[in-house]
């Protein structure tokens, strides 16, 4: 990602060491290495997000070819495909029925004067 040799890394500690004093320096290195990992974080679900949206985005066009083929002779690569589409369908229609069936109970309770 950044081509930061050994060296700099030594100007970079020293020149902290001087600017912040010893006190301050693991605080500042802390807050830095979690910033970095909140970074990194957020870009590998952005890549994941991509990835998905691009493997649905193909699953989608082979749809498409197996509708305009009739569903008959598909080939393999194109019924597997198929099968993983409705099967992703399927998880994504179960959990709002699950919900649907888990109608939390309401209950009230009466003061009495």
């Amino acid at each position: 990602m950044f081509d930061i040799g050994f060296w700099e890394l030594v100007l970079i500690s020293v020149v902290g060491l001087v600017v912040l004093g010893p006190e301050r320096l693991p605080v500042a290195i802390r807050s830095v290495s979690r910033w970095v990992g909140a970074a990194r974080n957020m870009a590998n679900s952005v890549k994941d997000e991509l990835s998905q949206e691009l493997k649905l985005q193909e699953l989608q066009e082979n749809l498409k070819k197996a509708e305009q083929m009739g569903m008959k002779d598909l080939s393999p690569e194109l019924q597997d495909s198929v099968d993983e589409l409705k099967k992703a369908a399927a998880e994504v229609q179960r959990p709002y029925a699950e919900k649907k069936d888990e109608q939390p109970s309401v209950t009230t309770s009466h003061k009495q004067d």
